[in-house]
């Protein structure tokens, strides 16, 4: 037991010490972030007053980098929730030192992805009209309510388990940080002392908001497909695009995941909690997605091309042969077969080498968004030259401050609360622990 003491201590303090963080380096990296997103808010002013003309967005192709930034965002989301979600309720122990990191990284990827919506907008301040007068047939409506359910749950489905922690940052915190820092430990600890009573409501209340986030995050990028699906345009013209989106969702979700576990882990030594075994099972997880992803590419494309329409010839051209050749051949070879090769081996199955391979995803889902938005709007509808659209240095400055904006989110999370789910580590050790010392007890046969 003395041991186990001794770990907790040592899990505390590697716990609390990301609240002090401070240093040459830590405040050139905030102030980075913070540069470009100041100047994504000057091309932003430069939008507003002079209406979307800004960007090269016009009536043929009325979406572009901001829609395909929303559902990336939207898609990385599923990095926490979901997967936190589903390791909670097959109740595999390993989660715990991951959870609260990749439910961060839901709330934050929410935040920047509704974000992107707004900037879409020629006026966004009349958003208001959404609720008062939309029309609750439109995808539109239904996506703009599953968003806001879905960031709602996520909020409460990260501080709900953060709660026991916030207590122990309030207890051994003072003196140490500043007044609203401790102010904040304070109100959001909401009176927990560690009662049995407490205990109970708290695994009650995780369950109930496990249960319930499942199909909240399936249904929202589901909804987020239909805005495409619903739509008469040729190369959306899908009945699979729900599975499709979910699935790419997590795909780049959990490669978001590793992506910002091998960050935290190096830079607040966190090497004993999260271990190579992490990066193993996810890049397994990776792999499986992969191998989704190239039977939904596979089953979409071969299906249309084996009875292929005028239309589809156009989409079909462009995209293989065309103007987003490169892009798709770097998405399907880059970002599906290349991850999987990488975690079959096991010379490159390697911290380094499951983070290579989860750039590459990350990328390529990145791409698989902006060819799926631009070129199926690219495919005419009426017997007129195809447009163009090439982004403008406004949309190139927004897009690079919502990824920044997104690093400094998730920054200043780590800042001011605990990144470990520290109970749920501890609970986890002494349950271990107190089997292993029991099968020790136990006669030899």
């Amino acid at each position: 037991m003395a041991a186990l003491t001794t770990w907790e201590s040592t899990l505390k303090e590697r716990a609390l010490a990301p609240t002090q963080a401070s240093g040459r380096l830590y405040t050139a990296w905030l102030a980075g972030l913070g540069l470009v997103v100041a100047w994504g808010f000057v091309a932003y002013i430069y939008q507003w007053r002079n209406g979307l003309y800004a960007t090269d967005m016009r009536d043929r192709i009325s979406w572009g980098l901001y829609i395909s930034a929303f559902v990336f965002f939207i898609g990385i989301s599923h990095a926490g929730t979901l997967i936190s979600a589903i390791l909670r309720a097959s109740n595999a122990g390993w989660r715990s030192p991951i959870t609260r990191i990749a439910e961060s990284i839901t709330v934050v990827s929410l935040i920047s992805g509704a974000l992107f919506v707004i900037v879409d907008m020629g006026r966004p301040d009349r958003l208001y009209q959404f609720w008062l007068n939309g029309n609750w047939q439109s995808p539109l409506m239904w996506d703009m309510m599953a968003i806001t359910i879905y960031l709602t749950a996520s909020v409460v489905y990260l501080y709900v388990p953060m709660i026991p922690d916030l207590a122990m940052f309030r207890d051994n915190l003072e003196g140490r940080v500043s007044r609203f820092q401790m102010w904040l430990y304070q109100s959001l600890a909401i009176g927990w002392d560690n009662n049995e009573t407490q205990r109970r409501s708290l695994a009650k209340s995780i369950t109930v908001l496990m249960v319930l986030i499942i199909p909240i995050a399936v249904s929202v990028h589901t909804v987020v497909s239909w805005i495409f699906a619903m739509t008469l345009r040729v190369s959306w013209n899908s009945t699979i695009f729900g599975f499709f989106f979910v699935s790419g969702a997590i795909y780049s979700g959990v490669a978001t995941l590793i992506i910002v576990l091998a960050v935290m882990r190096r830079i607040y030594h966190l090497e004993e909690y999260i271990t190579p075994t992490h990066f193993k099972y996810l890049s397994y997880l990776l792999a499986t997605m992969s191998l989704v992803m190239i039977y939904g590419n596979a089953s979409e494309y071969i299906t249309k091309g084996f009875k292929m329409t005028e239309e589809d010839r156009f989409a079909f051209e462009q995209l293989f042969a065309g103007d987003f050749a490169s892009m798709y051949w770097f998405y399907f070879f880059g970002g599906l077969v290349l991850p999987a090769l990488i975690v079959a081996f096991k010379p490159t199955r390697t911290i380094v080498g499951v983070v290579i391979a989860s750039v590459f995803v990350d990328i390529a889902m990145f791409i698989e968004r902006y060819f799926i938005v631009v070129a199926g709007l690219r495919v005419p509808t009426m017997p007129y030259e195809p447009s163009s659209y090439s982004p403008t240095w406004v949309e190139w400055s927004i897009l690079a401050s919502g990824f920044a904006g997104f690093m400094l989110l998730l920054t200043l999370f780590a800042r001011f609360f605990p990144i470990l789910a520290v109970w749920e580590m501890t609970e986890e050790r002494t349950s271990d622990q107190t089997s292993q010392h029991d099968r020790e007890l136990e006669p030899a046969p």
